[in-house]
């Protein structure tokens, strides 16, 4: 249930409008766990998430927005507070963050009808606070996604503070020191090649991102829609997953990973990852396989393959590690 305080003030040196809500789950949940997602790595300007409490810096439809989430006790209620242009559709939209919309009694109903591995179980048994958060965001998780395409986290992860640092902006009301917005559509498209070079980002992904934001307006349509709903002006089948693959340099592993935060995808498993096939196959069968195998195993788990993978991931099960790691590349001359 959300109940909604008051559009009071926060004092501060120069008075700025917040509003502030309730939220009780109704069932455990951990900020950590649950919107850990959504942090590209442990430097994100965006995001800080600790046990107690979240702070959030993001664009909304109606502008600028920063979302701070206090939840002192897994079992008890959020209270939301949120500033800027875009706070009132931040605070309406918080719940989302924390499971509203992530209904787990059908997964538990085939789990306790013994559908699913004794390590699911177990993972689920010790990690009921785990929901799978729904932001409405298409455009970050997306520019995320892309960064992240066959690089490692250490070189994804420079592109994206690098882009926040000299292309966002500060994050409004009383927030801690650093927060910032990650760039708009409208600051990136000016973008030069030697821009991308010097953020590490080299030609297919800085093309990508630029398909992305000429296409990302249109995209919008799907932000506060169901996953699965057709745009009654688009392409045949008309759903946001088709509209993403339209856009050249998106493929199914960046499409999964836009939707499992966009709009907490229960099912989207992130196909070409580096790690995740051989993860899912150690831990379920014992031995590496490929992507097409993983898909052949997980087939039984739909439409909660993410939700498996989830909690795969919080099992404490970590993949075996052969050979040298992949060296960050210099990008800076391609």
């Amino acid at each position: 249930m959300v109940v909604f305080l008051s559009g009071s003030r926060y004092m501060m040196r120069n008075m700025q409008k917040s509003w502030s809500a309730s939220f009780s789950p109704g069932r455990p949940v951990s900020l950590v766990k649950s919107l850990g997602i959504l942090r590209r790595g442990q430097g994100d300007p965006t995001i800080r998430i600790s046990e107690t409490e979240a702070w959030l810096a993001f664009s909304t439809p109606e502008g600028p927005a920063t979302l701070h989430i206090s939840k002192p006790l897994r079992l008890g209620p959020a209270e939301f507070r949120a500033w800027g242009p875009g706070g009132e559709w931040a605070v309406h939209s918080a719940p989302n963050l924390l499971g509203a919309g992530d209904d787990w009694s059908e997964f538990d109903d085939l789990l306790h009808r013994g559908l699913f591995p004794e390590i699911v179980v177990r993972s689920r048994a010790e990690h009921p606070d785990l929901v799978l958060p729904a932001t409405g965001r298409i455009f970050e998780h997306t520019i995320g996604a892309i960064l992240e395409q066959r690089v490692t986290g250490i070189e994804a992860n420079y592109a994206w503070r690098w882009l926040i640092r000299h292309y966002g902006q500060p994050a409004p009301g009383p927030v801690p020191v650093g927060l910032r917005i990650f760039p708009s559509a409208q600051e990136l498209a000016p973008l030069r090649r030697w821009d991308w070079q010097v953020a590490r980002v080299e030609g297919k992904r800085a093309e990508a991102i630029r398909n992305f934001v000429q296409a990302s307006g249109a995209l919008n349509w799907w932000a506060d829609k169901p996953l699965d709903q057709p745009k009654p002006t688009a392409k045949a089948p008309g759903t946001l997953e088709s509209a993403l693959g339209s856009v050249s340099g998106i493929g199914p592993w960046t499409i999964a990973e836009t939707l499992q935060r966009s709009h907490g995808s229960t099912d989207h498993i992130s196909v070409g990852d580096f790690h995740l096939a051989d993860f899912v196959g150690q831990v379920l069968t014992g031995r590496r396989i490929n992507d097409q195998q993983m898909l052949e195993l997980m087939a039984p788990f739909a439409p909660h393959r993410q939700r498996v993978v989830r909690l795969l991931g919080l099992s404490g099960e970590r993949k075996q590690s052969f050979g040298p790691r992949y060296a960050p590349l210099d990008h800076r001359q391609r």
